[in-house]
């Protein structure tokens, strides 16, 4: 198997669409962690707590996400790097590496998505609990 330039410089496009998106997802979250923080310093309660060891979580996967996302660009790079260069291996091992690192960011995508929906529920739950009293 032979890689060409253009075939890890196909994820560009990609890798730049989903970097908007996690920095997107990193600043509403960081929004939020400050509103919660203000909150909690007027009333902390147990809807409060649960609401912040949700967002504990999808703020590391959201990090992780970006990590992955950035260590995948770099190793493509190289492989651009090791075709010019005429090290076909090396291109093939780093193009494949930085293709398993982008999906598992978008696996840690997926998980905090799934995550993100808890923070309704835990206010779903707060008011329905509320209700029935």
């Amino acid at each position: 198997m032979t890689l060409e330039v253009s075939t890890p410089a196909l994820i560009f496009p990609a890798i730049s669409l989903l970097f908007l998106s996690y920095t997107n997802r990193f600043l509403h979250l960081a929004a939020l962690i400050r509103k919660l923080h203000s909150d909690w310093l007027e009333r902390a309660d147990d809807t409060l707590a649960a609401q912040i060891k949700n967002l504990r979580a999808r703020l590391e996967l959201i990090r992780s996400m970006q990590l992955l996302g950035a260590v995948s660009l770099l190793l493509s790079v190289i492989s651009m790097l090791a075709v010019v260069l005429g090290f076909q291996w090396m291109a093939i091992v780093s193009f494949f590496s930085g293709l398993v690192l982008m999906a598992g960011s978008l696996g840690c995508l997926v998980l905090e998505v799934r995550i993100s929906g808890g923070a309704l529920r835990i206010l779903l739950n707060a008011v329905e609990s509320r209700r029935l009293e």
